[in-house]
């Protein structure tokens, strides 16, 4: 007996020893994002009074012209501001590659400072590069108007160089040998590009991932995000303006009717959580509690980033939820959209508890 105990002890030490090196070995698939390649400056205010001398609906992310950017700019001279490489894709995108998720990204820089910061940002977290470079137009810039009070973020983004991406610089090699598709809605005000993308995507056999990014943005483009949604996108993540901006309702109302346009629909609810629905299925997430909301800049990003990876791992539905919660609740406790290495080593240690 004591011989066949030990037989089958060595057999299923052996297996254990397989599944390790299968898992090392597994190649994870792919994410790569399209964006606005943007630095984000970020300052802290007081008064909501400034957002209204700037023009900035409170939580919104509103495009400027070069003369209401230097305003800007000049009114953030005289206040402490912090940079970080930013733009909603490139924040999902660089969190994924934290959490060791091969990733890539597309968009334009301007030959300039800011576009070598971006450059070197995304070499440094070791993401495959697909940047153009605008010989004429400056790096894009989000002036980012942070709270003190709640911790709100509120965006005067002047576009730049990222606005010269163009539907002609995309080809099909950019796309192959990726899985999924992460498109942020902020750039759906260029239809042709948007429709070049997905359908170089889809030819690529990727699932594409929409952000619909911010509520002004899909009010005034509500019949494209329709088309989009109903032709091409399989995975759509909304907060719950947005949500409510394109569908009306309540978000259980509004996740509904996005999940009869898609494979799988999230609507995120900040502070209560998240709702997400595959076909029939419908779960509703608690979050992960935080004492103190520092800065809301990049959570539905690092959401997105969350579950996303929770996919590409292999994760349940409910995991891959519970992952975005882990790693929105992260990044609304700091000023900004980027996390120490000591923070991303707790949240694999907490993804791994799960």
């Amino acid at each position: 007996m004591l011989f066949f105990l030990k037989c089958a002890a060595k057999v299923i030490g052996y297996f254990e020893i397989c599944n390790i090196f299968a898992e090392k070995f597994i190649e994870m698939e792919k994410i790569i994002g399209l964006g606005n390649a943007l630095v984000d400056v970020l300052a802290t205010f007081e008064s909501d009074e400034v957002l209204k001398q700037m023009g900035l609906p409170r939580g919104s992310m509103t495009l400027i012209d070069e003369e209401r950017f230097h305003l800007i700019t000049a009114y953030f001279k005289d206040l402490k501001t912090y940079k970080a490489a930013g733009g909603s894709a490139g924040n999902a995108i660089g969190a994924l590659a934290s959490l060791g998720a091969p990733s890539g990204f597309i968009g334009t820089i301007g030959s300039d400072s800011y576009g070598d910061f971006l450059k070197s940002t995304l070499e440094s977290k070791g993401i495959e590069d697909h940047l153009l470079v605008s010989s004429t137009l400056p790096t894009g810039i989000a002036s980012t108007f942070i709270s003190q009070n709640d911790g709100e973020r509120t965006f005067g983004t002047y576009l730049g160089a990222a606005a010269a991406l163009k539907a002609e610089d995309l080809s099909l090699d950019m796309f192959k040998g990726y899985t999924y598709l992460f498109v942020e809605g902020y750039l759906v005000q260029d239809h042709d590009m948007i429709l070049r993308a997905v359908e170089l995507a889809k030819e690529a056999g990727l699932q594409v991932c929409l952000d619909m990014a911010s509520y002004n943005i899909v009010d005034a483009d509500r019949e494209f995000f329709s088309l989009l949604l109903n032709k091409y996108v399989d995975i759509v993540f909304a907060n719950e303006e947005e949500a409510k901006a394109f569908a009306g309702g309540t978000p259980e109302e509004a996740l509904e009717t996005l999940a009869q346009t898609c494979s799988i629909a999230i609507v995120k609810l900040g502070a209560r959580g998240s709702l997400v629905r595959k076909g029939t299925q419908v779960l509703e997430v608690a979050p992960v509690q935080v004492s103190k909301v520092a800065d809301t800049t990049g959570a539905g990003d690092y959401f997105a980033a969350g579950f996303l990876y929770g996919l590409v791992t292999g994760c349940s539905l409910e995991k891959c939820a519970r992952i975005a919660s882990i790693l929105a609740a992260k990044v609304i406790q700091v000023v900004g959209a980027e996390l120490t290495a000591a923070c991303w080593k707790d949240i694999k240690k907490e993804i791994e508890n799960l």
